[in-house]
């Protein structure tokens, strides 16, 4: 790939490469469950896919990169299917430091994952997580992701939950690039 990705672009490979996962009923079920301020988990997994396939196109790692574990894996990133939000006796409370095995307990079951998936999904918190990513890929959806949640989070936007946000703004975008 020579020149720059667009948006447009972007949001293609990540359609395309991620198919599967995006059409699956429990990845569905994520548009339900907020992530960061007023983005749900499905728009930020979009998000963090965006921007992992943003930065190898940036940094220009194509030839070390496999995109379609790239994609998947930043999509599958936070599939714990559940809302840490909601109050359950104290069990989110260490959400941060366990959801990534969660997440990737679930992707495993409804997904034939690799190796660089499966570590890229478990990896992903680091370094709250003691383990740091064995491939490109793994360090890619880590970056993507703490730049997408430090955006979600610090986002003055994040108070318009259920009011019309922006939130899921790049579900839409997704959805349009089908």
């Amino acid at each position: 790939m020579g020149r720059l990705l667009t948006r447009t672009q972007i949001r293609r490979i990540v359609a395309e490469n991620g198919r599967e996962v995006l059409a699956h009923p429990n990845m569905q079920r994520e548009r339900a469950n907020y992530q960061h301020g007023n983005v749900s988990t499905f728009a930020h997994s979009i998000r963090v896919a965006c921007l992992a396939v943003w930065l190898a196109d940036r940094a220009h790692l194509w030839n070390r990169v496999d995109l379609k574990s790239l994609v998947r894996a930043a999509l599958l990133h936070d599939y714990f299917l559940y809302d840490w939000h909601d109050w359950d006796g104290g069990t989110h409370r260490l959400h941060g430091f366990t959801h990534g095995n969660a997440a990737l307990l679930n992707a495993m079951r409804d997904f034939r994952l690799n190796a660089i998936e499966r570590d890229s999904i478990s990896c992903h918190m680091f370094p709250m997580t003691p383990t740091a990513p064995s491939y490109v890929e793994g360090w890619l959806v880590t970056a993507a992701d703490k730049l997408s949640a430090t955006r979600e989070t610090f986002s003055l936007d994040r108070f318009n939950k259920g009011k019309g946000g922006k939130g899921d703004r790049n579900v839409k975008d997704e959805e349009r690039a089908r």
